[in-house]
């Protein structure tokens, strides 16, 4: 009797998440939309007075972007004609002093990124936008940039493709 009750309620649950439709367990509001594309975030921070060049960012972004999306959605990656269409480009990538010691030395650094972002969704217009995303990791002034910039990108990235993801698929 006690595994006919179990049986049930999970049929009945799965009956429930399958009349869920579009949500997920992310809470990602896909509608209609079954495919996705994220254009090339071109790395234009290199460019302006004071930024830091890093090699392979764009791409590494664009990656982190890709996954996000692909790991909390049942959408499919495309390389065109996606029905939601994430394009941008980084726009500041900089290190600049935070804190100070008591004989005027810089004790702590941070590294800011910033991100404009423009969203398509093919499959319900009034979603789309353009917007700024931006995130930061705080640093020990004597450790050197490249020491500390495979844990700073993986917690930026983190912060600003779950941002760029609220932002897009969020229905809260």
């Amino acid at each position: 009797m006690k595994k006919n009750g179990i049986k049930i309620a999970l049929l009945g649950l799965v009956f429930f998440l399958q009349s869920c439709g579009a949500y997920n367990f992310s809470g990602a509001d896909i509608g209609t939309a079954q495919s996705f594309q994220v254009n090339f975030f071109q790395n234009y921070a290199d460019q302006t007075p004071g930024s830091v060049i890093v090699p392979g960012l764009g791409r590494d972004f664009t990656l982190a972007l890709q996954d996000m999306i692909n790991n909390l959605t049942s959408l499919s990656l495309t390389g065109s004609n996606g029905d939601l269409v994430y394009e941008g480009e980084i726009v500041e990538y900089k290190v600049i002093p935070m804190t100070a010691t008591a004989d005027q030395r810089t004790a702590q650094n941070r590294l800011t990124m910033s991100v404009n972002v423009r969203f398509y969704n093919t499959t319900k217009e009034d979603a789309d936008f353009e917007r700024r995303f931006s995130f930061f990791y705080d640093f020990d002034a004597a450790a050197p940039l490249p020491s500390v910039q495979a844990a700073a990108h993986e917690e930026i990235f983190e912060r600003l493709t779950q941002d760029i993801f609220n932002a897009s698929l969020g229905n809260w």
